[in-house]
């Protein structure tokens, strides 16, 4: 049996009748089995906008070697007596439990959030009534916050090949649609996110693992450099391993961890809003039409780095998607992004944010606990501005010209927008760097100033990073792993998942 990979054009609505007949005709070949390696849509021509598919051809008719497979992760059950504790739900959380638990150890994962479901329907009567739920939230509940996301699932992260193919693999065993497995930019949608969660958990459950919702970790218990016990509001669990992913939301986790002595630095992160188009103007600027037969949405990815000022770039972009209040508690107001798998709903969003070095921009050495404060206290201006979960905004062009808009305006944001003069509201040396880019931006994608720009996005990764060794070890510590984006090596869902994996592999390994 030969084998041969090839990239082949094809148009944006092709079917696998095409693409087989594409095949047969590339390689002069009639009997053979194929398979999609990657699929990337070339965009750069409007006149000729298509699809690079690189296929995989097994066929008599040809010759060729076996192309090199990445191995497996080596997860093997062994029978153990460790008692594994795992703090957090989101992918860190979870696949670093579901490979301790493949291996024989006893795992339990603690979840202060809720099950899917009741997260579901917290979310929901959030965005309706505006009564903020601390246990069904978009930032606390099962799966994480990137449960309630567009659900990327690409990731720049290097050398996590092994990892990759175990997480994608596991999510489309869990219900994910299958070309997960071979798209250049996946995703998979809140929708679909919320079934595989609840399946995923189903799988760890049948396995021997256990998983406590609605179970805040308060505190922990140290004794000569191992973490011995977890303190919660339903009770003490004792542990040989403790694992903790609590995301870069939980403030008073990290606070508690830091009085414990676990090691924290200052890092760059970001800081902006939300900008917000209908999708058809983002469609027609990056297309030159509003539809295409095959593409469910136009993306745009922008950078801009005007001289003298901050670094800004769009982040997180959503596609036929919506704008959310995404507080993890009840007297802090920020927004971000999400959309569901057919990015067919009327706006595109995308967070505007300017990198950001803490230091550098309060111009003074500052620790942990400070950058925390610091951050914290921002997050709670905007909620006292709004007085509520409002978002306030302004249009694209009104941030640049800092003019306040006389009326609201149609917005994809469940909880309603307040006319405000956001540029103030945020500091000012991001501001004015965004004000900048943002013309730049506006001459890059026709239409672009029409777009509004509101609330706070701060929630791109943590402001603080552990100290730690490469396999997750936290400096000092014999058992104690802090891992997933809480850990300030990781960001989003691949990498938080792989940072989880690789914590996991290092103990099982060991």
């Amino acid at each position: 049996m030969g084998y041969k990979k090839i990239s082949l054009k094809l148009p944006t609505d092709f079917t696998p009748e095409q693409l087989k007949k594409k095949i047969s005709k590339e390689l002069n070949i009639q009997d053979f089995t194929y398979s999609i390696e990657n699929k990337s849509l070339d965009a750069r021509k409007r006149s000729n906008i298509h699809w690079v598919v690189t296929v995989s051809i097994n066929s008599e008719e040809i010759k060729g070697e076996k192309p090199d497979q990445i191995p497996e992760l080596n997860i093997s059950y062994k029978k153990r007596d460790e008692k594994a504790i795992v703090v957090g739900s989101g992918p860190a959380g979870f696949f670093a439990a579901y490979a301790l638990q493949k291996v024989g150890f006893n795992t339990t994962i603690i979840e202060r959030g809720t099950d899917v479901e009741k997260r579901t329907h917290g979310i929901d009567n959030f965005e309706k009534t505006g009564q903020f739920d601390s246990k069904s939230n978009y930032s606390f509940g099962e799966g994480g916050a990137g449960t309630f996301s567009d659900g990327k699932l690409t990731s720049r992260s290097k050398h996590i090949s092994q990892e990759r193919k175990f997480i994608l693999s596991s999510y489309v065993n869990a219900g994910a649609p299958e070309e997960i497995l071979y798209m250049a930019h996946p995703h998979v949608g809140s929708d679909n996110l919320k079934v595989i969660v609840k399946n995923l958990r189903k799988e760890f459950i049948e396995i021997g693992g256990k998983i406590l919702f609605e179970t805040t970790l308060e505190n922990i218990e140290v004794k000569d450099g191992k973490v011995t016990a977890a303190l919660t509001n339903k009770g003490d669990f004792e542990t040989n391993l403790f694992l903790i992913a609590p995301g870069h939301s939980a403030y008073e986790t990290y606070r508690m961890l830091i009085k414990h002595g676990v090691q924290f630095r200052t890092k760059n992160f970001a800081l902006g809003s939300r900008v917000e188009h209908p999708q058809e103007i983002i469609n027609q600027a990056q297309w030159g039409q509003k539809r295409i037969p095959g593409i469910k949405a136009a993306e745009y990815r922008l950078t801009s780095n005007v001289n003298g000022k901050l670094p800004v770039y769009t982040f997180c972009m959503c596609p036929g998607g919506m704008i959310v209040p995404a507080s993890a508690y009840d007297n802090l107001n920020i927004v971000n992004g999400m959309s569901l798998y057919q990015r067919n709903a009327k706006f595109a969003n995308a967070g505007c944010v300017a990198g950001v070095n803490l230091e550098k921009l309060l111009g003074k050495e500052i620790s942990a606990l400070e950058a925390l404060d610091w951050l914290e206290n921002l997050e709670k201006s905007f909620y006292e501005y709004s007085d509520g979960f409002k978002a306030p905004y302004c249009s694209i062009q009104g941030f640049i010209n800092k003019k306040t808009p006389s009326r609201s305006t149609e917005s994809s944001y469940p909880l309603g927008l307040l006319p405000a003069p956001l540029w103030d509201l945020l500091p000012k040396d991001i501001s004015s760097s965004m004000r900048e880019s943002l013309k730049e931006f506006s001459r890059k994608i026709r239409g672009f100033e029409t777009g509004n720009i509101m609330g706070l996005e701060s929630k791109t990764s943590s402001p603080i990073q552990v100290l730690r060794e490469k396999n997750g070890l936290c400096e000092g510590f014999k058992n104690l792993y802090l891992i997933g984006e809480g850990s300030g090596y990781a960001g989003g869902i691949i990498s938080s998942a792989a940072d989880g994996l690789k914590a996991a592999m290092s103990i099982i390994n060991n």
